[in-house]
């Protein structure tokens, strides 16, 4: 009976969690450095809507499952997953905080922005 209230705290805690605490606490998951990961949860927050982070958490979830080494994530992985999202600024927007988190170099950004015409 015990077990049943120390679990309550933790349940409450998890429900309470923002959009860029989940993030952070995927990316951290997949192998990027705290700050890193906290700083694109920030920028992902600020600037993609609910929808969009739950599209782009789905596809990153079926990508994890298939990936042969899933607690590593390059930047590669990280614009792939973001461009199979349907909707055109979710891969932009996820570059651009990768490139400003310094996970990927800015000419990757503008290559980006190139391919998709961003």
């Amino acid at each position: 009976m015990r077990f049943i209230f120390l679990a309550v705290p933790a349940l409450t805690v998890a429900a309470c969690a923002t959009p860029s605490d989940r993030i952070s606490d995927a990316l951290v998951g997949y192998g990027l450095a705290p700050d890193q990961a906290r700083c694109v949860g920030d920028r992902l927050q600020s600037r993609l809507s609910l929808a969009q982070l739950q599209d782009l958490a789905r596809l990153a979830r079926a990508y994890r499952e298939q990936d042969p080494n899933p607690s590593q994530l390059n930047a590669g992985d990280l614009i792939r997953v973001a461009s199979q999202v349907q909707d055109i600024r979710v891969p932009i927007e996820v570059g651009k905080a990768a490139a400003g988190c310094g996970i990927v170099p800015n000419t990757t950004l503008g290559l980006l922005s190139a391919v998709t015409g961003g």
